[in-house]
């Protein structure tokens, strides 16, 4: 049985990377499940079997892109020891550092920020990406808070507008990045860091 749910989670990943790749190439509504199915290399009816349509597929495409750059960002703040500083440095060296490998597939965002918008998704998406912003959020405030509370940091910043604040910046340098080939997120967002830890030291 153990062997069956992990070649139908191998199977569900499949469909789900070239749904991925399909998706960023064609947009969702330009995006056929034949094609998606051509791409994972399996039959039209198999996908049906894993997602009951293209909007679910859709979704969790989207639920494995915020997996992949989530479990990237634990991984950066749990590798490095030290104070809050370092560690807020750590989250943001790892997620700007993910562009080069994401950049391919960021139209996606693109996609799901319409989808946000769209009046049959607009509901899941919108309480999905709330969730993300959320998560992102109580991560930065509570390494903030622990740098006020081990002061680290001045008494009289306030985690959660900061939190807010640096998520927005994340957000909108991957944005400036895919508009513009010229541009290094990473190295704005490292000059930025190094700027905002400066005005929290105490």
């Amino acid at each position: 049985m153990t062997d069956l749910n992990e070649q139908k989670t191998k199977r569900r990943l499949q469909i789900v990377e070239a749904a991925a790749q399909i998706f960023a190439q064609q947009g969702y509504a330009g995006a056929a499940v034949a094609d998606i199915a051509i791409q994972a290399n399996i039959g039209k009816g198999t996908v049906y079997e894993y997602f009951k349509s293209k909007e679910d597929l859709f979704f969790a495409v989207f639920e494995w892109f915020q997996e992949k750059t989530e479990k990237n960002a634990a991984v950066g703040i749990s590798a490095l020891g030290g104070g809050a500083g370092a560690r807020l440095k750590a989250l943001n060296d790892s997620l700007m550092g993910q562009w080069d490998e994401i950049k391919e597939v960021f139209v996606l965002v693109m996609e799901f920020w319409s989808a946000s918008s769209s009046p049959r998704m607009r509901r899941r998406f919108k309480k999905a990406f709330k969730q993300l912003y959320d998560d992102y959020r109580l991560i930065v405030s509570a390494l903030i808070q622990e740098g006020i509370n081990s002061g680290e940091f001045r008494l009289d910043v306030k985690p959660d507008p900061v939190a807010a604040a640096l998520v927005g910046t994340w957000d909108a340098l991957f944005l400036q990045a895919w508009f513009d080939d010229g541009f290094d997120p990473a190295a704005t967002a490292n000059n930025f860091m190094d700027t905002l830890l400066q005005g929290l030291i105490a």
